[in-house]
């Protein structure tokens, strides 16, 4: 168990100690990949196709009868460019497969946001077709309320005939409302006759009430003069039997 987590512990420690930076990455693949350099260890193909080539110009332009040499060593340069070339064609293989794959990739990846841009488009649908559901849904709830209240309502003979029975007492109600203002209208017109009789009544007992006071004052002074008469008579005639 302890060894597993040393391990393990090893790992993340050699992992995080990068030999370059995460930058140069793709600058050192580049420069593998063109050198054929894979690995750290022994000589690059590129190095050793070229002094193979090398060595066998310089014995190719010796003067020297060495025919063998220059064959033996064309041979081996021939074998160490098709060791060379082979690892190129692997290559290039799977350059066209990465760019096949890419275009699938690319391909795959318009085709998902078309899917995506349907399915916002559809979302939105759907969207619309809630909205519209929930606009329906309670133009059939009010129905329902107002199918309801229309239930609890009596019948339409029973309503027409209680129309009826208002109308006929509104028409009554108005009869006798207007037999009601022609009695007003009688009541004032034989009110105002009543006042004027009592204001003629009245105006002839404070004539009659006048006539009666001036035939009093006149008869006072009648009386008063007659007693006047009566007192110089008597007062003469007591003055002749003097």
């Amino acid at each position: 168990m302890s060894a597993k987590v040393r391990k393990v512990a090893g790992r993340e420690e050699m992992g995080t100690n990068y030999a370059f930076a995460p930058h140069d990455d793709d600058a050192i693949i580049k420069h593998r990949l063109l050198t054929r350099t894979t690995t750290t260890r022994g000589e690059p193909p590129l190095k050793k196709l070229n002094k193979k080539f090398i060595t066998f110009v310089f014995e190719v332009e010796k003067d020297l009868d060495n025919y063998n040499e220059c064959e033996k060593l064309y041979k081996n340069f021939l074998q160490e460019m098709a060791t060379f070339e082979l690892p190129l064609i692997k290559s290039k293989a799977v350059v066209d497969a990465n760019i096949r794959e890419k275009e699938s990739f690319n391909e795959l990846q318009e085709e998902i946001h078309g899917q995506i841009l349907q399915a916002q488009a559809d979302i939105e649908d759907l969207k619309t077709q809630l909205e519209e559901s929930k606009i329906e849904r309670q133009h059939k709830e009010e129905c329902e309320a107002i199918r309801k209240l229309i239930a609890l309502q009596p019948p339409r003979y029973e309503t027409q005939q209680t129309i009826s029975n208002l109308e006929k007492e509104i028409a009554a109600l108005e009869a006798e409302n207007a037999a009601g203002v022609r009695l007003v209208d009688l009541r004032k017109k034989q009110f105002s006759l009543l006042l004027h009789v009592v204001d003629e009544l009245q105006n002839t007992v404070e004539e009659e009430q006048k006539s009666l006071m001036d035939e009093l004052r006149s008869m006072v002074e009648e009386q008063k003069n007659s007693i006047e008469e009566a007192s110089g008579r008597g007062g003469s005639e007591a003055m002749s039997v003097d």
